[in-house]
């Protein structure tokens, strides 16, 4: 999850390392360091906290190095402190390392190391390896990390520098992202694309198991056993101006605003009038699927549940949707017989590439939903579809999330083609699907007085109830994490049928319910539902469709007259609009919540 830069050039590296830092802090943000190095020595400064505090340390300083490497960490194995924080260096100070992922034995190769004399400082995993290193350095540093990597357990991304080399940087990854790019001046990387944006557009994403060694005239890149490996470059389309606030105070407020331009990008080319386009996906025989798949973590699993709900309406073929860290333990029957499909904003998601190696070794077909070209579930994948949100900076998930939800109803829509399945009412869906951007901004233009109320009713609340059936309970799950990510509110959500059976004893007089009533065949029983909890005294928001009875509601809000089965695209930009309100009425930072980083990628 942390964010890591590393510059070898022939002008001075803390330039880059510090805006690329700035460009991934949403990824770890508790402390922050850099190490500068020379032929005199390692210059390492390091401080608890944002990237800010480093940066205000190190202000009116001379930091001519040219070579170097920078850090900010999400803390996984001891607290946030200076001492915990990267860059990690070496008991003589002529290595430094910084680390993304985890060392699972890093124990042992801790006590093997403390037996040999070395005495460690942090409490971190990461500190094994600037010791290994230095255990296995012999005057050959590539060689040195070829046996460090070849020890570690678990995943890494991790860049390495020595004094004895000035103008080189050593790059390995496993089961954690790094991206490599060159200009006339340095070879760089970094732990994602936004870091190299202002710098090159032309990237190289490494592959598992493979070592980089970076110099000012260039990049050679290696597997772990030392051969020899042909860079595969990438052209990154978005530019860096993408990833800036475009004149809104918070990025997680642009990315909301962004939506119906995304939703519009990610749906060109794929419709039709009734038919969706997408070849990617004809390499699959739905008749011969016993199963079918959907696999993601926290916002994407709720992606998933949405494919699930519209692929048991329509194909009859066993769907289920597991979150990926869950389905590789759980003994899943798996083959050439069942579909695998994986939903990742970043692609590289610890517990979603996990699962889908273990579909691989089954020889299960995998399909990837991911946002980012070139990202590990991508290249892993036998068909990768992507979303085009362009890059999503504000840790809680807004556009990348919208922008699957469409995606993933033209996927279903696709896999009901060729099993050759009658989808009911398909011309409206599809002619709605379309519209979604034009619905996304209506939604954002006009905010219902009852998203403001609602915000004001849990200013100072501790506690929130979202409820809904059918689909709808999708969206409660979705806009109850929304809330919880930003606003720190305790939020459940509820089957609005199931509270009868115990979460209605939460109901008191003030307690705040956000209640989903937008699918027709449920809508009037949800409706009685919700007065249960009015009669128990709770300040109620109801958000239903058009032609619903809301009589005796005092805040009803009523999205567009879409298909039902598309309600979810407004009523989640509600909800995030709902979300947002509050966490700004609290004094919360929405871009950067506290304990949360954007890309998981440790287990």
């Amino acid at each position: 999850m942390c964010g890591i830069t590393a510059c070898a050039g022939s002008t001075p590296a803390l330039p880059f390392l510090m805006q690329g830092l700035e460009k991934l802090e949403y990824r770890g943000y508790d402390s922050a360091g850099v190490t500068l190095v020379s032929g005199q020595g390692l210059t390492t400064v390091k401080a608890k906290g944002r990237l800010a505090t480093l940066a205000a340390s190190m202000e009116g300083g001379r930091w001519p190095q040219t070579t170097g490497i920078g850090h900010t960490r999400w803390a996984t194995h001891g607290v946030p402190s200076n001492l915990n924080s990267h860059p990690h260096v070496n008991e003589t100070e002529t290595i430094a390392i910084v680390h993304n992922g985890i060392i699972e034995n890093h124990r042992p190769i801790r006590e093997f190391l403390e037996d040999a004399g070395y005495h460690f400082h942090s409490e971190t995993d990461s500190e094994v390896i600037v010791h290994m290193l230095d255990y296995y350095y012999r005057g050959d540093m590539l060689e040195a990390v070829r046996k460090t990597v070849r020890y570690l357990d678990g995943s890494f991304a991790l860049c390495a520098v020595c004094t004895d080399f000035p103008d080189t940087v050593y790059t390995a990854r496993k089961d954690s992202p790094m991206v490599l790019g060159q200009t006339e001046q340095a070879s760089l990387c970094a732990s994602d694309i936004p870091a190299l944006l202002a710098y090159t557009r032309d990237i190289v994403a490494m592959e598992d198991r493979q070592i980089a060694v970076l110099k000012p005239d260039g990049i050679r890149l290696y597997d772990f056993d030392g051969k020899p490996v042909q860079p595969v470059w990438l052209h990154v389309d978005y530019d860096v101006q993408a990833a800036q606030k475009g004149g809104f105070d918070t990025f997680m407020e642009k990315e909301m605003h962004e939506q119906p331009y995304v939703l519009s990008e990610t749906l060109r080319g794929r419709i039709f009038q009734e038919d969706v386009n997408m070849p990617e996906l004809d390499f699959l025989d739905m008749h011969d699927m016993k199963a079918v798949y959907f696999i993601a973590c926290g916002t994407a699993w709720h992606a998933g549940l949405y494919a699930q709900y519209l692929f048991r309406k329509w194909i009859p073929v066993p769907c289920f949707c597991i979150p990926a860290s869950e389905f590789r333990y759980g003994d899943y029957p798996l083959g050439p017989d069942t579909l695998c499909l994986f939903i990742s904003q970043s692609g590289e998601t610890a517990d979603t590439l996990a699962a889908l190696k273990e579909a691989k070794k089954a020889g299960a077909p995998c399909v990837s939903v991911t946002n980012v070209l070139g990202s590990s579930l991508a290249r892993q994948s036998d068909a990768a579809l992507y979303t085009c949100a362009g890059p999503e900076i504000a840790v809680a998930s807004t556009k990348a999330y919208t922008t699957q939800l469409v995606l993933l109803a033209a996927i279903v829509l696709k896999l009901a083609d060729l099993y050759g399945a009658l989808v009911p009412d398909r011309r409206r869906l599809v002619q709605d699907l379309a519209r979604m951007p034009r619905v996304a901004q209506d939604m954002l233009e006009a905010v219902p007085d009852g998203i403001s109320h609602g915000a004001e009713a849990l200013k100072d609340r501790h506690d929130a109830y979202f409820i809904g059936r059918q689909l709808d309970y999708v969206s409660v799950l979705e806009g109850a994490l929304k809330l919880k990510e930003i606003s720190y509110i305790h939020a459940d959500a509820y089957y609005a049928g199931e509270l009868k059976h115990g979460p209605i004893a939460l109901i008191e007089e003030g307690t705040v319910v956000i209640a989903l009533a937008t699918q027709p065949e449920v809508a009037a029983k949800t409706i009685s539902n919700i007065q249960e909890t009015m009669a128990r005294g709770a300040d109620v928001t109801l958000i239903t469709g058009q032609s619903q009875n809301a009589e005796g509601f005092q805040d009803v809000i009523r999205i567009p007259d879409v298909h039902p089965y598309l309600a979810v695209i407004p009523v989640t930009i509600l909800l995030q609009r709902l979300a947002f309100e509050a966490a700004e009425k609290r004094g919360c930072d929405v871009d950067k919540p506290r304990n949360l980083a954007k890309s998981v990628t440790v287990e």
